[in-house]
């Protein structure tokens, strides 16, 4: 059976195959859908609904979609939404948008950001702790917003984090196993970058890999995959 995934990233692609072998996970590209829906939700979970109700309204089979990003305590929780276009700290007041900077340039900046907010003590915390953090100054998160939309009013939504904290120079950047900001992410438990766990680790304990897990057990009983 189909599942169709609202999304052209194939990595995400191939993260969500790995953790639904049973079906077929199929993106907009395979089937020459032309599909670049603008995001414009100010959470995760709306700009996954976003795109999961205008692939389903071309291709009315089910569809599942993500929204995903790292979100900064010290940043106020940025750059959280605008992960995939973060530009630097000008980006964050408005300007300009970072679209089209390559991966590694945006890790850069992240860091570069938090290094700057910690040092000259214009850190915003955004955890709700009294200006506690989790795992320290440089704690961060991944966060997975997914919905399972199967008609207007039919629909499932799962949301799950991954902690961890960021790493403090470019250069501590490690791995070759993920992709966007793994890199950077350390995981203190593993004595690793995101970017170093090995694929089955990291479905087992990432946020996306957690959100779809719960997500399956509603699909097993909705679509009759059990």
């Amino acid at each position: 059976m189909k599942l169709y995934l609202a999304s052209g990233n194939l990595n995400k692609k191939r993260e969500m195959s790995e953790i639904f072998p049973e079906l077929e996970v199929v993106v907009p590209k395979d089937e020459g859908i032309d599909f670049n829906h603008e995001e414009t939700g100010c959470t995760f979970y709306e700009n996954s609904l976003i795109k999961a109700k205008a692939l389903f309204d071309i291709v009315g089979c089910p569809v599942v979609a993500d929204d995903s990003g790292i979100c900064v305590d010290a940043l106020g929780g940025a750059p959280g939404i605008y992960s995939s276009r973060y530009g630097g700290p000008s980006f964050m007041h408005g300007r300009p948008d970072g679209a089209k900077t390559s991966q590694a340039d945006q890790n850069r900046m992240l860091i570069g950001q938090l290094n700057e907010a910690l040092s000259s003590g214009t850190e915003t915390p955004s955890n709700g702790r009294d200006g506690l953090y989790p795992n320290g100054p440089r704690s961060a998160r991944y966060i997975c917003a997914m919905v399972l939309y199967m008609g207007p009013g039919r629909l499932y939504v799962c949301q799950e984090t991954m902690e961890g904290t960021i790493v403090e120079r470019p250069e501590d950047q490690r791995g070759e196993n993920g992709f966007g900001y793994d890199p950077l992410f350390y995981l203190p438990k593993y004595g690793k970058t995101s970017a170093e766990i090995s694929p089955d680790e990291k479905n087992a304990i990432s946020h996306r890999g957690k959100a779809a897990r719960l997500l399956q057990k509603i699909a097993n009983e909705v679509l009759s995959l059990s």
